[in-house]
């Protein structure tokens, strides 16, 4: 799934903090509550507005990201 259908980011919505596509929940939240211990399907009946399909789809690019081979990549991304 591309990024750009996974998330958003606008001014008008949460103060511009990335969230899941429409919705206004904010990516942080995902990693906040698997931080925590809870689980994805706890995470998802928090917050209904997030399909799964979402969040294993963010999670999966996440990965990706952070299992890169080229360093330059990884650093542009998060720089």
């Amino acid at each position: 799934m591309d990024i750009r259908e996974l998330i958003t980011i606008d001014n008008d919505i949460q103060g511009g903090q990335t969230v899941f596509k429409n919705t206004r929940v904010p990516i942080e939240s995902l990693f906040d509550h698997l931080e925590a211990g809870v689980t994805l399907d706890e995470f998802l009946d928090d917050f209904p507005s997030v399909t799964k399909t979402q969040a294993v789809a963010l999670l999966d690019c996440a990965s990706r990201l952070l299992n890169t081979k080229d360093i330059d990549k990884l650093y542009a991304a998060v720089a």
